[in-house]
């Protein structure tokens, strides 16, 4: 069983939501990206996402901007991210996924940058500019080297849509809960609410349900939880921390870790249980 699989199989059994947490690979410092990601594992992240700098990141907001063009002039690179999970990877078995743009991907290679997930330990990818229709090969690679295939699905996403995006999806399906780019937001909206329980009649427990874009609070976590999504995905708070302790590095790492855990406490009361499919 993949990582993925296995992490979410085991949420379900103890009643938990899952929390994915995002941060910008190389920011502020390639060097340190292996402990920051340690501190989101040690305050009980159950899936890393980590972002692969590009120079025209057309899904992310201002905070999440600013971060790869801190990793980018520190030097970070497509193929540094391999050693960082290397790294990761001995001292942990927390599931693994790269967001990349598909311009890093197409340059290196496909067959190439899969080769070089599956060798450093990474369990899946999110490109958020490839749409299904162009993702065949890309996909049939993928399988060839056990990496999950994570798509995205929006407000605008039709059934129809959603339905072809499924054949494509594996570790999880992606669901951006609001219009607009990546940034923290005051509350989770209703309109979030019934489209996380209008997604789930489609998907029919499929593949797991992640909800992402927005969510940057405890209460936000257990709000999307409690809607019936399977995991909750924090981003642009904890690139924040990181853009406001970069130059403390030790309080950055310690202040990374509590609030991780603050955000997982949220996932674990047993009301979730009630509402979950």
């Amino acid at each position: 069983m993949r990582r993925l699989a296995k992490v979410f199989s085991s949420l379900r059994a103890r009643g938990e939501g899952g929390l994915i947490a995002y941060v910008t690979a190389g920011d502020p410092d390639p060097s340190l990206t292996p402990e920051i990601v340690g501190a989101l594992i040690d305050g009980g992240a159950d899936v890393i996402e980590l972002g692969i700098p590009f120079s025209d990141p057309i899904a992310d907001g201002s905070a999440i901007q600013a971060a790869v063009a801190r990793a980018l002039k520190a030097g970070m690179t497509p193929r540094k991210i391999f050693t960082m999970i290397e790294k990761v990877r001995e001292g942990s078995e927390t599931p693994i996924v790269v967001l990349t743009y598909y311009n890093p991907l197409f340059r290196m290679g496909v067959k190439c940058f899969f080769e070089s997930m599956q060798a450093c330990g990474a369990d899946g990818v999110i490109v958020p500019d490839l749409p299904p229709e162009e993702a065949y090969e890309y996909k049939r690679i993928a399988e060839d080297y056990e990496i999950d295939t994570i798509f995205l699905a929006a407000p605008s996403t039709s059934t129809e849509r959603l339905k072809r995006i499924l054949g494509y999806t594996s570790g999880f399906l992606y669901l951006v809960s609001v219009f607009g780019v990546t940034g923290a937001r005051a509350e989770v909206r209703d309109l979030t609410v019934n489209l996380i329980k209008g997604t789930l009649k489609t998907i029919q427990g499929k593949v797991p349900l992640a909800v992402g874009f927005g969510i940057s609070k405890p209460e936000h976590v257990a709000k999307v939880l409690e809607s019936g999504a399977d995991a909750a995905i924090v981003g642009s708070a904890l690139v924040k921390i990181v853009e406001e302790k970069r130059r403390e590095i030790e309080d950055l790492i310690e202040t990374l870790r509590i609030y991780t855990r603050s955000l997982k406490n949220s996932t674990k009361p047993l009301k979730l249980n009630s509402s979950r499919r």
